[in-house]
């Protein structure tokens, strides 16, 4: 019912910044809160990030405070994951995700799609 796409993954320095895009189709994207997920190899899947339907409310992964910044556009089906900073430990695939539901939420199963996933290399 809900496809999400992300975008924006890539090679980057030590740093340095980038920012990543998550493109929801369907009717329900405005009413849903969303997150950013990651999964490093060998490790698993952690929560980065979320937010809640309207944008009012934010919450992040201890280790990202103060560097990532998710954000949202309903107009445009779309959430954000802006990261500065960034630092090897960084590196991971980012997933994005949508709950079935309007509040944030921390745990993976507590959301009903997810993307295919974007790469992201922090190198030294």
């Amino acid at each position: 019912q809900v496809q999400l796409v992300e975008s924006g993954g890539g090679l980057v320095q030590v740093g340095g910044s980038l920012r990543l895009s998550c493109a929801a189709s369907g009717r329900s994207f405005s009413t849903s809160a969303m997150g950013w997920f990651r999964q490093a190899p060998g490790k698993e899947r952690e929560f980065v990030a979320t937010i809640s339907w309207n944008g009012g409310t934010t919450y992040y992964e201890e280790d990202v405070k103060g560097r990532f910044t998710i954000s949202r556009d309903n107009a445009k089906n779309t959430v954000y994951l802006q990261m500065n900073s960034l630092d090897p430990e960084d590196t991971a695939v980012y997933f994005c995700a949508a709950r079935f539901g309007v509040s944030t939420s921390t745990r993976a199963d507590e959301y009903a799609y997810w993307g295919l996933g974007t790469q992201v290399t922090v190198s030294s």
